[in-house]
């Protein structure tokens, strides 16, 4: 059995998005249990993916999600299904929103994400 090549940033075609849908507010459910809500959604050409606001689960951090770890969304629950930990969310390379996405953290983020997937998540 062969793993697939895991794309961090484009949305999996069996997670139910379809381009433009606005995810604001939706929660975010990790593999080990809810992290926060969606704070922006980013159809970014080269960024796709959810700012989350973890509130008081990670001090009020935002983290960033590709959008390749985003394994369902459920539109009647607002909930995003992630196939990631807490833990592996919490330790993925910081968001700054002012500095915004450039390359380098592009290719940090997707290279942690990949990582994860590859050893088994």
């Amino acid at each position: 059995m062969s793993m697939s090549a895991f794309d961090p940033w484009n949305y999996r075609e069996t997670a139910g998005y379809t381009e433009g849908t606005d995810l604001t507010g939706y929660k975010i459910a990790a593999v080990d249990g809810d992290i926060g809500k969606v704070d922006e959604a980013t159809d970014k050409a080269g960024v796709p993916g959810l700012v989350v606001d973890t509130g008081p689960w990670i001090f009020g951090r935002k983290v960033l999600l590709p959008a390749g770890v985003i394994e369902r969304v459920d539109h009647d629950d607002e909930k995003v299904y992630v196939d990631r930990t807490k833990d592996q969310i919490k330790d993925a390379p910081e968001y700054d929103a002012d500095a915004g996405v450039d390359d380098d953290y592009r290719t940090r983020l997707g290279g942690y994400y990949d990582d994860t997937y590859r050893s088994g998540m």
